[in-house]
């Protein structure tokens, strides 16, 4: 068997396989502590404060190990970051349900945090030196797809087990088995080589990394991180108070973006990495916006071009870094995506001032209850608006800068062909 890595070996595909149950262990981690936090609250007799604190925690760790992870990839590999992933996981799963305590829940959840990190240092890169071109961007999509596709098994098991009367312990234990089927997948494998030879060394990455490009993607990705995270966080709320159903929204949005992802290398194919961003910053501004102003039926519309707008943002972020800053390695990838997570903790509190003041203004209007809800959130929403809008310039900017980039090396590599011809 071909261990180089290649994408025409087994033990690419097996690796691909592993990455893909690593995600989704990250996506149940996420789905299923969510729904069962609730029992959780009421079980040990915890503050919303308290529970808000656990859910920090795994939005903690996830970038921590994200960044210690890009740097020192090349130095341990992927394998050893791996299994300590491993272990982060079945050490926060089985604290989560023996610890019983409000600290223990604290530390368990920071762990899972830090295994889920661990995944997106060791797998992005994997998959950009393992594939070539439009297939690695294929790939990427298609590893990306697990987040949401996930999110959506995570739902629907927790749903069943809670209806049926399971316990919110034997929910946990579900989220150790793709755990343990990725440490059965990755064990004994090589990990491919960096295509780049800067890319494996620190220097080369830190050089890559203050590139204006770089810097470039970095508030980007910053903007294209809330504009994903932001209103999931908050529409269900809103949206409770204006005739729709929000689980079902969620499920419709979790799921396009799951199917969209799948078929995202056909894009990227087509498009190329800056069209199809600059499409999805269009498609996610209209989804947004029709939140902000549209009730009942209308708010799954908005809901369709909102998941087809924000589906290939995170993957073809990490992409793009792969594809057009290939020295700043698995480094340059782990700190896009660990931006992308910070972006997210620091913007929640400014999104719940935005309400909060939203909610004083239409108080002062004179509206209560369930309309005083639906008027605030929708304005807040609307403010929303900005974060996709602004990446519409933002990626119309990079669309013509990749161009004019790409225009100038062919004319440069034509000038020089007659000389190394010789």
């Amino acid at each position: 068997m071909d261990n180089t890595g290649n994408s025409t070996s087994v033990n690419a595909n097996r690796l691909f396989y592993g990455s893909c149950f690593a995600l989704i262990t990250t996506a149940l981690s996420f789905s299923i502590r969510a729904g069962i936090l609730p029992q959780l609250g009421e079980e040990l007799s915890l503050t919303a404060e308290q529970l808000g604190y656990i859910n920090s925690m795994w939005f903690l760790g996830f970038p921590i190990s994200m960044v210690i992870g890009g740097l020192i990839y090349h130095k341990v590999g992927g394998k050893i970051i791996m299994q300590f992933a491993f272990f982060a996981h079945a050490i926060g799963i089985i604290m989560t349900i023996y610890s019983g305590s409000y600290i223990g829940l604290l530390i368990s959840t920071l762990l899972i945090g830090l295994g889920n990190g661990c995944t997106e240092a060791a797998c992005n890169p994997m998959i950009a030196d393992a594939y070539q071109g439009n297939r690695m961007s294929k790939m990427m999509n298609r590893f990306h797809m697990w987040f949401p596709g996930g999110i959506v098994i995570g739902s629907l098991v927790s749903k069943f087990m809670t209806d049926a009367g399971f316990g919110w312990e034997t929910q946990i234990w579900v989220i150790l088995i793709p755990a343990l089927i990725y440490a059965y997948l990755f064990f004994g494998q090589s990990w491919p080589k960096a295509k780049v030879q800067e890319a494996a060394t620190l220097a080369g990455n830190l050089k890559a990394m203050v590139s204006p490009l770089f810097l470039f993607m970095i508030i980007c990705m910053a903007l294209t991180a809330i504009t994903e995270f932001g209103p999931q966080q908050w529409v269900g709320l809103i949206l409770a108070k204006s005739g729709a159903q929000p689980m079902l929204v969620l499920a419709l949005v979790t799921g396009l973006m799951a199917v969209a992802r799948y078929f995202g290398g056909d894009m990227v194919h087509k498009f190329d990495q800056t069209g199809v961003l600059l499409g999805s910053a269009i498609l996610a501004t209209i989804g947004v916006y029709l939140f902000s102003t549209q009730t009942g039926g209308m708010a799954y519309v908005a809901a369709i071009f909102f998941a087809l707008g924000v589906a290939y943002f995170w993957p073809n972020m990490i992409g793009f870094i792969a594809d057009k800053i290939p020295k700043s390695g698995a480094l340059g990838m782990s700190i896009i995506g660990a931006v992308g997570m910070f972006s997210t903790s620091i913007f929640q509190p400014i999104i719940g001032g935005w309400i909060d003041s939203d909610k004083a203004a239409a108080a002062a209007a004179g509206l209560t209850g369930d309309e005083l809800e639906l008027v605030a959130g929708q304005a807040t929403l609307g403010t929303m608006v900005s974060f996709p809008a602004i990446l519409i310039v933002l990626f119309t900017i990079l669309l013509f800068w990749v161009r004019s980039r790409n225009a100038n090396s062919k004319a440069q590599a034509q000038t020089q062909e007659p000389a190394t011809s010789l």
